[in-house]
Parts: C-alpha cells; structure tokens; sequence
C-alpha cells in the first residue's frame, strides 16, 4: 500500500517510527576551552535570629497537627550557617521523526512522483523560544498518492457487525416467535419475528470507518518535529545534615549562567566537584543527544543555596530544624510537639 520513496524506505506505517540522525553540525564541538568567572562568590550568606524565627513560626502554623507550644517557649542555642551549589546544565533539542498516514481521499492534492521529496532535515520547521518545549507535525512535500482502501476493498462499504450483513435481527419483543408471552401476536415486528436492524437501518451495510465510504485513501509521509529540553542537576554533598532530596525545590542566588550552541566546562570554581560535574554533564549531554537529536541551545547555571541549621530546646531537650533556599523553607523531622488528628 504504502511506495518506497528516496529517503524515507523502511519508515513505519501508524506508529511513530525511530528518531532519525541529524546531519553533521555546523557548530564545532566545544575542546578543552572551559567557561570561567573571574569572582567567584565564596562567602557564606546567613539569616537573623528573627527571621529564623518568623521562617519557623510559619512552618509551624501550616501544620494542622503541630502545637506552637515549642515555637513559642524554645530557646535557641546555636544558629550555623551552610552553602551548598547546584549545578544545571539544559539542552535544547530538535527530534525528529517519519511515518506513513492516510486520509479518505475527497480530491486532495496529489504529488508523488512529480519530485524528490525533501529528506526529513531539509523540511523547514520554526522552532519555539529556546527550552519551550513543543510539537509540529508537518505533512512532507511530493509524498502523496492515492491508494485502494485496504479495509474495504474500495468498497466504500462493510458488512453490518450487529446483523453480518442481513439487515435483520430477531426480534426483542418476541424472540423471533412472532408471538409475546401472553400469547398475543407481536406487533413489534409485525408478527415476522424479526426486525430492522438499527445498526445499519436494515440496509446490511455501514460506511467502511477508514476511508469514510469513499473507497480511496489518500498516503503520505507525516514528520513529526519535537523540541524538548533535557536537564540535569548536580547537589554537592554539605555538611549540615539536611537531606539533599529537599534542596529540589527551592531556589539559590544565581551565581553563573552561560548560554550558546554549544556551552563550554566552568573551570576555577571554589568547589572541585562542580567544575568536574560541569565538564562530566556537558560531555554525557553533547554524547547522547547528537545521535538522534540536534542541539540549538545549551544553558548551564550555578546557584548559591544558603542553609541554615537552627539548635534549640524545648522542655530542656536539644532539636534542630532547617531554614534553605530563596523561600527559606523549614525542615523540622524531629519537631517535638505533634498530635494524631481525626476528622469526625
């Protein structure tokens, strides 16, 4: 059904078929040039008492099960400030991919044969604002014939499935006696025992679902362009105690940022383990999503997330509780005044 055109041989008919190469970029790959910044922030930010407090006190207040017994009377005894970084590095990419689709043909547009259709790269697609992610199905040029509908045999028609094909069913009222229960004759089907057939309003047939009663298909090769963005983070380890998992969602004092076709490792960062996250990322990301994608656009960030470990007591016993981020969020696994509540 489906002709074997230059350049698309082997594509799938419905599914989506297999991401295609992309051809070679016209951007050389980034060498051992790194991205530098020559002042690095090494200091340490921290809060006041009192907004540790205040930050406290609204954690506590959004917890319908915590008394404000111990935000009220604890007393703090040490307040420690921490940094941590995150490192991100995004890429936007362009995917694509082919497969045959079809229509019911109602007089469309016909090309096949009059040229060479363009390969899947050489098809002209706008992309979205750079890590927008985004879809475009694009119908590619000198790819569409007419075909013979295959569920039909060009029919236009099938078979009934409620009566195969008679245009009758037995009848409800009677169950093809021609006569009800209490022995009256059935009116229903006019005493025969059967009935029209609703399904196909006792004709036999219905419209064939494929191609819409026409008979004829129109086939042609659908291109699928996909821009998505894919992102990774790297958290060094603290020492504070705060679980790593609870710096995703909060944000940090923007530090670095660095955006082009192809971004380059930091180099000179105070932390070794983020220059080395950098050049690891950036390597894995230029490796893995040039062989089926094409990169447009590489942004890599370094936030400053300040932490800040709170110790209190409470009832003379020691706690901690956590203050980080932007938002300065409140971590307080071990809060000490919490009770089961019920809904009655």
């Amino acid at each position: 059904m489906y002709d074997s055109l230059p350049g698309y041989e082997g594509i799938a008919a419905g599914g989506d078929g297999a991401y295609l190469p992309p051809p070679m970029p016209s951007v050389p790959m980034p060498d051992d040039h790194a991205a530098s910044h020559p002042e690095w922030q090494d200091n340490i930010p921290s809060i006041s008492e009192a907004r540790a407090c205040q930050a406290f006190e609204e954690y506590v207040s959004s917890k319908c099960c915590y008394s404000s017994a111990p935000v009220r009377d604890g007393i703090i005894t040490n307040m420690e400030s921490f940094n941590t970084y995150r490192y991100r590095l995004e890429t936007f990419k362009e995917s694509r991919t082919t497969k045959w689709s079809q229509e019911p043909y109602t007089g469309q547009r016909v090309d096949a044969g009059i040229q060479r259709p363009p390969g899947p790269w050489e098809i002209a697609a706008q992309p979205p604002s750079y890590f927008t992610d985004h879809k475009e199905t694009i119908r590619v040029p000198y790819t569409s014939s007419v075909k013979k509908c295959n569920s039909c045999s060009g029919m236009g028609k099938n078979p009934c499935s409620s009566c195969t094909g008679t245009g009758s069913k037995v009848c409800s009222g009677c169950n093809g006696s021609g006569k009800r229960p209490d022995n009256e004759s059935c009116n229903k089907c006019d005493y025969r025992g059967h009935e029209k057939c609703s399904s196909c309003g006792g004709i036999g047939f219905n419209n064939c679902g494929t191609c819409d009663g026409k008979g004829q298909l129109l086939v042609f090769i659908n291109l699928k362009v996909k821009w998505s963005t894919e992102k990774d983070d790297y958290l060094p380890q603290d020492s504070s105690g705060l679980r790593p998992e609870k710096l995703k969602k909060v944000s940090g004092k923007e530090l670095f940022k660095d955006a082009q076709i192809m971004v380059y490792p930091v180099m000179g960062f105070p932390d070794v383990s983020v220059a080395q996250a950098s050049e690891r990322l950036i390597r894995d990301h230029q490796v893995k999503h040039t062989k089926d994608s094409r990169i447009l656009q590489q942004r890599q960030t370094i936030e400053l997330i300040t932490i800040t470990r709170v110790n209190y007591t409470w009832k003379e016993k020691p706690y901690v509780y956590y203050v980080y981020g932007n938002e300065l969020k409140v971590n307080a696994d071990d809060y000490p005044a919490t009770c089961c509540c019920s809904v009655m």
